[in-house]
């Protein structure tokens, strides 16, 4: 029997993985269902969702180089609706605008061992870019230094013999 990719086919669960499921298929063939394939919904264990020797409707999703056989359960189902509002809620709670963390880039103080991060500096009035860039520059180059002097004490001397 030829397959084609896109054909809808009845297999069996052969053998589970952690990553996904063989499914054995007609004429003798076998191809794979990637856990990220058995279900819309998450699957944490490919055991929850599948058992060995269970009857499965399969769709071809590709045929590799080698000759593997990729394929999908959740494919040849219908995806779940959606709630009428848009995205799916999430879990998680949604926070306030006031609960929001304020983005902003630690910085690295580099004084030997032990050192920290710096605490998140203050809103400053917006700069031009030739500003912007030699605060960084100055910035960048007393960090270098800083690191370079840290790392001075970790590296093994040579001695020099005449």
């Amino acid at each position: 029997m030829d397959l084609e990719v896109g054909a809808i086919l009845e297999g069996k669960v052969t053998g589970i993985t952690k990553f996904g499921a063989f499914v054995s298929l007609p004429g003798g063939r076998s191809g794979l269902v990637h856990i990220s394939e058995i279900a819309y919904s998450y699957v944490n264990d490919v055991n929850e969702a599948l058992s060995v020797g269970q009857d499965v409707k399969v769709k071809l999703i590709n045929i590799d180089d080698s000759g593997r056989i990729n394929l999908s359960i959740k494919q040849t189902e219908p995806p779940p609706a959606r709630p009428a509002g848009g995205r799916p809620r999430s879990p998680r709670p949604q926070r306030s605008a006031e609960s929001q963390p304020r983005p902003s880039a630690p910085m690295y103080q580099g004084q030997g061992r032990g050192a920290g991060f710096s605490q998140p500096r203050a809103a400053q009035e917006p700069q031009d870019f030739d500003n912007m860039l030699k605060h960084f520059l100055s910035e960048s180059e007393s960090r270098q230094s800083d690191l370079n002097r840290g790392g001075e004490s970790r590296r093994p001397r040579r001695s020099r013999r005449g």
